[in-house]
């Protein structure tokens, strides 16, 4: 069956592709909205996922910190997500099989001056066959400075991060590994061969695209710091988890531990699944510590939310990564290693603590240095929308066209 639906999708233009792309569903053509930049020298496209609120973010810092710049979001508005700002949502069905929209979106694509494409998908549905790598060309064509971004899992080659990270998800067989790694593969394979200018959301995808700039993720600090609810001396620690995938967070191995905590009272746990993002803040204002991901070795944009709302972090990060962000950044990253087989100890010996404003300062200082966006858009103008493009070097490390 697995082999059946991955024929299927790695030919959405053949007949039983197109029939499957019927589910998603009827258009109504001329009723959804294309990207409409503002009146300035650079205008710059990020589409097509969004993921985490990432293209929004990065759209605002661009507009924020580069004068003269309109940047803009597209993303594929998915059922029961989670939510995040974008400044187009475009409907599953309008995006796979309204053709008059694809055209429009294209057309307004080409009043760009830069377009990243994030996550290796096509910002313009089923146009050219779905192929991203013909929607990128056209663009090129019609004088768009075109670049990609790699967000994760299209690029996160399995085998290598099983060999690398003893906690690996990809070990575990809910995950489809097989199949990941076809698909990273692919992606990888696309990317060093495009020219194009590359970027990565996490430190840790530069294991997979060495050639690649990460381009820290953008959290607001300033909608994370709400007022705090301070624990009280006879309160047992207050712990949140919000594992979006369980499986890949590592919430089952240590599920049975934090129970125990809590029957003991130690810790309080607060759980969080299916909440809103616009929910997220007043939660995490309420705890005292948050349990990142415990399998994946690096850090995204949970543990960035936690840091600015000032709460401890604890997770699962690789000495290398460790090293390769103070590299970048001067900076330590400050969350406290904890894995499956330490997480006891270290929640026993956080909850013996009286004061955090210490490590919550060291947080919010590192979050206020390298995740409020200035960081972000500094990569992305040095190594692509301020960079001639002569100057740039392509992953052979030849000038690029």
């Amino acid at each position: 069956m697995n082999a059946l639906i991955d024929r299927i999708a790695d030919a959405p233009m053949s007949p039983v592709g197109r029939l499957a792309a019927r589910r998603y569903g009827k258009t109504s053509p001329g009723t959804v909205g294309v990207t409409v930049f503002g009146d300035a020298a650079r205008r710059v496209l990020i589409a097509p996922v969004n993921y985490s609120g990432q293209g929004h973010a990065w759209a605002r810092a661009l507009e924020e910190h580069i004068a003269d710049t309109s940047a803009r979001n597209m993303a594929i508005d998915v059922p029961g997500g989670f939510d995040f700002p974008a400044d187009l949502l475009v409907p599953i069905p309008t995006y796979h099989n309204d053709v008059d929209w694809q055209r429009r979106e294209f057309t307004a694509a080409l009043g760009a001056t830069h377009v990243l494409v994030e996550a290796e998908e096509p910002p313009f549905g089923r146009l050219w066959g779905r192929s991203v790598v013909a929607q990128a060309e056209a663009l090129i064509q019609g004088g768009v400075d075109v670049a990609f971004l790699a967000h994760g899992t299209d690029v996160r080659l399995p085998s290598r991060h099983v060999r690398d990270n003893p906690w690996s998800h990809y070990a575990d067989l809910e995950i489809y590994a097989a199949r990941d790694e076809v698909l990273a593969a692919r992606n990888i394979a696309l990317l060093q061969s495009s020219g194009r200018p590359l970027f990565v959301s996490t430190p840790d995808l530069l294991d997979d695209l060495p050639s690649a700039h990460w381009c820290p993720v953008v959290v607001d600090e300033e909608r994370w710091s709400l007022r705090r609810t301070e624990r009280q001396p006879d309160e047992p620690l207050r712990v949140a988890h919000a594992p979006s995938v369980s499986v890949i967070k590592g919430t089952h191995l240590i599920l049975e531990t934090l129970r125990a905590l809590e029957a003991e009272g130690v810790i309080a746990l607060d759980l969080i699944q299916g909440v809103p993002t616009s929910k997220m803040p007043a939660r995490f204002a309420a705890a005292d510590v948050v349990i990142d991901q415990l399998r994946i070795g690096s850090y995204g944009v949970a543990a960035c939310e936690a840091l600015a709302s000032g709460c401890v972090v604890i997770g699962h990060l690789t000495d290398r990564i460790r090293a390769r962000v103070t590299e970048e950044t001067g900076l330590e990253p400050p969350i406290i290693e904890t894995t499956p087989d330490t997480i006891e100890a270290v929640l026993r010996k956080l909850a013996g603590r009286d004061d955090f404003d210490s490590v919550r300062a060291t947080g919010r200082a590192f979050i206020r240095a390298v995740h409020d966006g200035r960081r972000s858009v500094e990569v992305l103008a040095r190594n692509w929308l301020t960079a001639p493009p002569a100057a740039r070097e392509d992953v052979t490390g030849a000038p690029s066209s």
